[in-house]
């Protein structure tokens, strides 16, 4: 095959017109996010700070997705479209639009036509009123929480952190750790904005925006409302309030009136947003669980096999990365096996998420048992979900089932469907989806009635992307949404 340079010059000359059109597409992102608190994403994948290349490769992972070209052309007009209606604040797929386009094609006359015509309903949601947020605790979901929250601030119309506590003394060494801590993180990377301290304040400057840290050893000794914060969501990242009456004392403080426990609580709804979140009226319930990371990945799954294809029962095997509770070398431990090296083995030990899906879905209860391996890996778990079927199915039968799930639904947020045959747990890294689906890895038994799924999940970050969502519901300040 000969090439000429004549056709070089042409490649050439359109991947430079791509790459315009996609600066063009991440300014528009930017102003409908800032001007108007529009947050557009693509296939549920986020778009703020994402550079040329990422948007580039989204389309790409989209057209291979829906079997479709989905072509960065066809994403600006429609944006372009988007920024030319007077929206109310508002998240938007466009990847889904861009496909949704191609399908209708012959039915509008105009992007604009089509766009106005998918989006009309937009102005019947509600007036959001924003909400203030305080971080009890300060660890890994704590600093992640943070991180989306003041990255997602825009103009501030939806959740707004206000605060953070902490135990100890608020010197200033103490605030250049915290502040530090938060910008540079050895798995998610820099921080993408700016974080100073303000030793007089006693508090983090976060993209110019004061957050006090507040020093407490108890909730009922914190009023608050010294600091400008009323009505205020409580996020308790430090897992040492697991019950009701426990996580009642957040509510004594003044200027509280939710809290959300960022893991398994008792005789308090646990919550896997997008599957149980709307059988719970925030205006009646004050407190809630967001459950785990690891019944946030597999309770998505199970809704939909459970939905389509009824189970019998089965047995969930997690591989999950060690954690802050294991030991870095060998020491005592008030568990068996966790007392080892967690850099240097793979530890059996417990996991509740069996026992935890039966609350968001009480059809499985007594039907699932689980167990976990802790595996040298600092973040990226599996879980393997092993099932017997009532119905009958095949693998690409099972697979389409799921794909349909992740592409239209109320499960878009929480399933991610993977193309990838060389997937490997470090590529799921910085997935906002608590539940990824590996398509390639899945095995269905000859006669069709047992099955074997693995489901990846960043067990820090797409959890607290769910704390997040499950917030915004707490809090009454879900934008409308065009999934």
């Amino acid at each position: 095959m000969t090439v000429t340079n004549e056709t070089y010059e042409k490649e050439l000359a359109f991947q430079a017109d791509r790459r315009r059109a996609t600066v063009e597409f991440i300014k528009i992102v930017s102003d409908l996010w800032y001007d108007n608190a529009i947050e557009l994403v693509f296939f549920r994948n986020q778009l703020i700070d994402k550079s040329v290349s990422e948007i580039m490769n989204l389309h790409k992972y989209a057209g291979e997705f829906v079997q479709k070209p989905i072509s960065i052309f066809d994403s600006v007009d429609i944006a372009r479209a988007i920024k030319n209606m007077s929206l109310p604040p508002a998240k938007i797929d466009i990847g889904k639009l861009t496909y949704e386009f191609h399908l209708e094609e012959s039915i509008h006359t105009s992007t604009t036509s089509f766009v106005i015509d998918k989006l009309k309903d937009a102005h019947k949601s509600d007036n959001i009123k924003p909400k203030d947020v305080v971080l009890y605790g300060f660890g890994r979901i704590g600093r992640l929480v943070a991180r989306e929250l003041m990255t997602k601030t825009g103009v501030g119309s939806q959740l707004r952190l206000r605060a953070i506590v902490t135990r100890g003394e608020i010197t200033a060494e103490v605030l250049e750790k915290r502040a530090s801590l938060l910008e540079n993180d050895s798995i998610h990377g820099f921080f993408p904005g700016t974080v100073t301290t303000d030793l007089e304040k006693k508090a983090l400057i976060i993209n110019g925006t004061t957050v006090y840290l507040i020093n407490a050893a108890k909730p009922e000794d914190i009023d608050y409302t010294n600091y400008g914060i009323k009505n205020a969501l409580v996020i308790d990242n430090t897992g040492a309030f697991r019950d009701d009456k426990e996580l009642s004392r957040h509510l004594t403080s003044i200027g509280v009136d939710k809290v959300l426990l960022t893991a398994p609580g008792k005789n308090i709804p646990n919550i896997v947003h997008g599957v149980n979140h709307t059988h719970y009226d925030p205006d009646k319930i004050n407190i809630f669980s967001a459950a785990s990371c690891t019944t946030n990945a597999i309770t998505p799954i199970l809704k939909v096999i459970e939905d389509s294809q009824g189970i019998v029962k089965g047995h969930i095997e997690t591989i999950h990365a060690y954690t802050n509770d294991q030991n870095l070398v060998d020491n005592m431990h008030s568990k068996y096996r966790r007392g080892r090296a967690a850099a240097l083995n793979m530890v059996i030990t417990e996991t509740g998420a069996g026992k935890a899906v039966e609350k968001a879905l009480p059809k499985l209860a007594g039907k699932l048992t689980s167990n976990a391996i802790r595996v040298p890996v600092p973040n990226g778990s599996l879980a393997i979900l092993n099932l017997e079927l009532e119905k009958e199915t095949s693998k690409d039968a099972l697979n389409a089932i799921v794909k349909k799930y992740a592409l239209e639904g109320d499960l878009v947020e929480q399933i991610k469907y993977s193309l990838n045959n060389e997937l490997v747990s470090s590529d799921i890294v910085g997935s906002s989806a608590p539940s990824i689906y590996d398509s390639n890895a899945t095995i269905v038994s000859a006669d069709g009635k047992n099955i074997v799924i693995y489901a990846w999940y960043d067990n820090e970050y797409g959890y607290s992307h769910q704390v997040m969502r499950l917030a915004k519901y707490i809090s009454k300040v879900r934008r409308f949404t065009y999934y």
